[in-house]
């Protein structure tokens, strides 16, 4: 299962989350101990544009605290659908991941 973000506008620089909290609950009360991103299938590190195109999509400051992971996306491609990929390794050793879409759109 897919879930969708809503649209970032090519102007903004917004935070985007994945709220891990009830799933890690409903296993056991397991906890997030490193996250990794990626955009359309590419690992993204702290910063850096995607595609590396002047309109394209950038990501920073990929933070999370115990349940939330938490990064920031600016600029994009107005028109253009991004699979971004949170996937995250647990205190315990468990890997689970989320696919979430992210669509650039002028307002």
């Amino acid at each position: 299962m897919a879930y969708k973000w809503p649209d970032l506008d090519p102007d903004e620089i917004a935070d985007f989350s994945v709220d891990w909290s009830r799933f890690l609950t409903s296993v056991g009360g397991d906890t997030i101990a490193s996250v990794v991103w990626q955009v359309n299938g590419e690992t993204l590190g702290s910063f850096e544009s995607f595609g590396g195109v002047g309109g394209d999509l950038m990501v920073q400051s990929p933070t999370n605290t115990d349940t939330v992971a938490t990064v920031r996306f600016s600029s994009g491609i107005n028109g253009t659908r991004y699979k971004v990929t949170c996937r995250i390794t647990t205190t315990d050793g468990n890997v689970y991941e989320r696919v979430i879409f992210l669509r650039v759109r002028s307002r």
